[in-house]
Protein backbone atom coordinates (compact mmCIF):
# COMPACT_ATOMS: atom_id res chain seq x y z
CA UNK A 1 0.00 0.00 0.00
CA UNK A 2 2.95 2.81 0.57
CA UNK A 3 4.40 1.94 -2.77
CA UNK A 4 0.89 2.83 -4.44
CA UNK A 5 0.29 5.86 -2.21
CA UNK A 6 3.66 7.02 -3.25
CA UNK A 7 3.52 6.18 -6.89
CA UNK A 8 0.03 8.33 -6.70
CA UNK A 9 1.49 10.95 -4.81
CA UNK A 10 4.65 11.53 -7.13
CA UNK A 11 2.46 11.13 -10.19
CA UNK A 12 0.05 13.73 -8.78
CA UNK A 13 3.05 16.01 -7.92
CA UNK A 14 4.19 15.33 -11.73
CA UNK A 15 0.78 15.92 -13.35
CA UNK A 16 -0.73 18.56 -11.35
CA UNK A 17 2.26 20.94 -10.26
CA UNK A 18 4.30 20.90 -13.43
CA UNK A 19 1.30 22.30 -15.67
CA UNK A 20 1.08 24.91 -12.49
CA UNK A 21 4.58 26.34 -13.04
CA UNK A 22 4.91 26.37 -16.67
CA UNK A 23 1.87 28.34 -17.07
CA UNK A 24 2.24 30.67 -14.35
CA UNK A 25 5.65 30.96 -15.65
CA UNK A 26 4.41 31.71 -18.90
CA UNK A 27 1.96 33.94 -17.89
CA UNK A 28 3.39 37.03 -17.36
CA UNK A 29 5.40 37.69 -20.95
CA UNK A 30 2.17 36.36 -22.35
CA UNK A 31 0.02 38.71 -20.50
CA UNK A 32 2.75 41.82 -21.14
CA UNK A 33 2.33 41.15 -25.39
CA UNK A 34 -1.92 40.49 -24.65
CA UNK A 35 -1.48 44.45 -22.92
CA UNK A 36 0.79 45.84 -25.24
CA UNK A 37 -1.90 44.80 -28.24
CA UNK A 38 -5.40 43.92 -26.55
CA UNK A 39 -6.99 43.82 -30.10
CA UNK A 40 -4.90 40.78 -30.85
CA UNK A 41 -6.72 37.58 -30.33
CA UNK A 42 -4.54 35.23 -29.85
CA UNK A 43 -2.77 36.77 -27.38
CA UNK A 44 -5.72 37.46 -24.85
CA UNK A 45 -7.07 33.49 -25.79
CA UNK A 46 -3.37 32.40 -24.70
CA UNK A 47 -3.34 34.30 -21.23
CA UNK A 48 -7.11 33.26 -21.01
CA UNK A 49 -6.00 29.38 -21.74
CA UNK A 50 -2.78 29.69 -19.27
CA UNK A 51 -4.89 31.09 -16.24
CA UNK A 52 -7.48 28.24 -16.35
CA UNK A 53 -4.74 25.80 -16.11
CA UNK A 54 -3.46 27.38 -13.72
CA UNK A 55 -6.75 27.68 -11.75
CA UNK A 56 -7.74 24.19 -12.93
CA UNK A 57 -4.21 22.26 -11.93
CA UNK A 58 -4.23 24.36 -8.58
CA UNK A 59 -7.28 22.41 -7.70
CA UNK A 60 -6.21 19.07 -8.61
CA UNK A 61 -2.96 19.95 -7.05
CA UNK A 62 -4.76 19.71 -3.52
CA UNK A 63 -3.95 15.55 -4.35
CA UNK A 64 -0.47 16.17 -3.76
CA UNK A 65 -0.36 17.06 -0.29
CA UNK A 66 -3.19 14.33 0.88
CA UNK A 67 -0.87 11.36 -0.85
CA UNK A 68 1.68 13.08 0.66
CA UNK A 69 0.55 13.03 4.14
CA UNK A 70 -0.64 8.96 3.72
CA UNK A 71 3.11 8.49 2.40
CA UNK A 72 4.60 9.83 5.68
CA UNK A 73 1.97 8.16 7.69
CA UNK A 74 2.83 4.80 6.08
CA UNK A 75 6.03 5.45 6.99
CA UNK A 76 6.40 6.71 10.26
CA UNK A 77 7.87 9.75 8.91
CA UNK A 78 5.79 12.54 9.84
CA UNK A 79 8.11 14.07 12.37
CA UNK A 80 10.96 14.14 10.29
CA UNK A 81 12.30 17.55 9.99
CA UNK A 82 12.55 16.89 6.14
CA UNK A 83 9.10 16.67 5.89
CA UNK A 84 8.07 19.12 8.28
CA UNK A 85 9.78 21.81 5.97
CA UNK A 86 8.70 20.09 3.41
CA UNK A 87 5.31 20.71 4.47
CA UNK A 88 5.84 24.44 5.53
CA UNK A 89 7.41 25.29 2.30
CA UNK A 90 4.58 23.49 0.40
CA UNK A 91 2.04 25.37 2.66
CA UNK A 92 3.93 28.35 1.43
CA UNK A 93 3.98 27.86 -2.27
CA UNK A 94 0.32 26.75 -2.10
CA UNK A 95 -0.60 30.37 0.17
CA UNK A 96 1.51 32.40 -3.24
CA UNK A 97 -0.73 30.43 -5.82
CA UNK A 98 -3.96 30.99 -4.39
CA UNK A 99 -3.05 34.30 -2.58
CA UNK A 100 -1.08 35.81 -4.87
CA UNK A 101 -0.74 34.64 -8.76
CA UNK A 102 -4.46 33.54 -9.16
CA UNK A 103 -5.38 37.20 -8.08
CA UNK A 104 -2.57 38.85 -9.68
CA UNK A 105 -3.58 36.93 -12.77
CA UNK A 106 -7.13 37.50 -12.32
CA UNK A 107 -6.26 41.50 -12.41
CA UNK A 108 -3.88 41.41 -15.38
CA UNK A 109 -6.97 39.88 -17.93
CA UNK A 110 -9.40 42.54 -16.29
CA UNK A 111 -6.95 45.10 -17.01
CA UNK A 112 -6.56 43.56 -20.59
CA UNK A 113 -10.59 43.93 -20.88
CA UNK A 114 -10.51 47.58 -19.75
CA UNK A 115 -7.97 48.24 -22.38
CA UNK A 116 -9.69 47.05 -24.78
CA UNK A 117 -11.97 49.78 -23.79
CA UNK A 118 -10.29 52.29 -22.69
CA UNK A 119 -7.12 52.34 -25.40
CA UNK A 120 -4.11 50.49 -24.73
CA UNK A 121 -1.99 53.10 -23.12
CA UNK A 122 -4.28 53.97 -20.50
CA UNK A 123 -3.72 50.93 -18.60
CA UNK A 124 -0.38 49.61 -19.84
CA UNK A 125 1.69 50.97 -16.89
CA UNK A 126 -0.11 49.73 -14.53
CA UNK A 127 -0.47 46.97 -16.18
CA UNK A 128 3.18 46.46 -16.54
CA UNK A 129 3.83 46.70 -12.90
CA UNK A 130 1.87 44.51 -11.49
CA UNK A 131 3.04 41.61 -14.40
CA UNK A 132 6.79 42.23 -12.94
CA UNK A 133 5.30 41.82 -9.73
CA UNK A 134 3.75 38.47 -10.73
CA UNK A 135 6.52 37.44 -12.25
CA UNK A 136 8.41 37.92 -8.85
CA UNK A 137 6.09 35.81 -7.17
CA UNK A 138 5.98 33.01 -9.55
CA UNK A 139 9.96 32.55 -9.63
CA UNK A 140 9.14 32.68 -5.57
CA UNK A 141 6.37 29.58 -5.88
CA UNK A 142 8.54 27.76 -8.59
CA UNK A 143 11.82 27.79 -5.97
CA UNK A 144 9.67 27.08 -3.39
CA UNK A 145 8.25 23.89 -5.15
CA UNK A 146 11.77 22.88 -6.40
CA UNK A 147 13.15 23.44 -2.88
CA UNK A 148 10.61 20.58 -1.48
CA UNK A 149 11.32 18.54 -4.81
CA UNK A 150 14.94 18.21 -3.23
CA UNK A 151 14.03 17.78 0.02
CA UNK A 152 11.81 14.97 -1.20
CA UNK A 153 14.79 13.33 -3.07
CA UNK A 154 17.81 13.88 -0.82
CA UNK A 155 15.63 13.26 2.58
CA UNK A 156 18.02 14.36 5.02
CA UNK A 157 18.84 11.94 7.94
CA UNK A 158 17.02 9.19 5.68
CA UNK A 159 17.87 5.42 6.56
CA UNK A 160 17.31 5.00 2.61
CA UNK A 161 20.86 6.07 1.82
CA UNK A 162 19.79 8.40 -0.84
Amino acid sequence: MTKFLLAAHVLAAIIAVGPVTVAASMFPPTARRALADPEDPPALASVRLLHRVCRVYAAIGVTVPVFGFAVAGRMHAMGDPWLVASIVLTALAAAALAGSVLPRQRGILASIHRATAAGPQATAVRGQRVIIQLAMITGVFNLLWATVTVLMIVRPGSTTGA
